[in-house]
């Protein structure tokens, strides 16, 4: 009688490149550096808003505060060098994102709810887009070998390429944002699905 052994690689394809770093969400109040980092806003048990970026805190009186300003404010701020409106958020009330340290998946297996705590922002760990039901307009990473390229926008959902690879074209976010704001189409890469995870 032999007793087989699971196999430790039936999880990951030998086709499949490792996962990307997942985002990690800290304080912003701790020591670190905010001019152009994601953060959050919210507050514990009510919700948290992404998509937006941070300025250098600021003190006035005793208070500490971040300007925040939506993402797309932001790049158009940076491309064009114009000013633009960033409310004041109390320091205790902002989140940032974080590139974590690289930690083999521990994403769940089975579907289901995922329940989190309200005390802070939770972020989900990356997935592959070849699992996604959507991704056009998802903030995405692009995986070869141990390299990652981040700040990437899905432009498209999945389609069949020129080749027969199941694809999405993806863009830099600030060209995806200037897409916006100036209708200037953006220059597109075609990527396989297996080299790209949701962020």
């Amino acid at each position: 009688m032999s007793s087989s052994l699971p196999d430790p690689f039936a999880d990951q394809p030998d086709w499949a490149p490792l996962p990307p770093r997942a985002i990690e969400i800290v304080p912003a109040a701790g020591r670190i550096e905010l001019r152009g980092r994601r953060v959050l806003v919210g507050l514990p048990g009510l919700g948290w808003r992404g998509d937006l970026r941070a300025d250098e805190r600021v003190v006035q009186g005793s208070r500490t505060y971040v300007p925040v300003i939506p993402e797309h404010e932001w790049y158009r701020a940076e491309s064009e060098q114009v000013e633009v409106f960033a409310p004041l958020v109390p320091v205790e009330r902002v989140w940032v994102e974080v590139i974590g340290e690289y930690q083999p998946s521990s994403r769940p297996t089975e579907p289901g709810i995922r329940l989190v705590s309200l005390d802070g922002p939770t972020h989900r760990a990356p997935t592959p887009v070849f699992e996604a039901d959507s991704v056009a307009g998802r903030r995405v990473v692009h995986v070869t070998g141990t390299a990652e390229q981040r700040d990437l926008r899905a432009v498209t959902e999945t389609y069949s390429g020129a080749d027969g690879d199941i694809c999405v074209r993806v863009a830099p976010e600030l060209e995806w944002y200037r897409w916006a704001w100036r209708g200037q189409p953006p220059t597109t890469l075609e990527v396989p699905v297996h080299l790209l995870w949701l962020e």
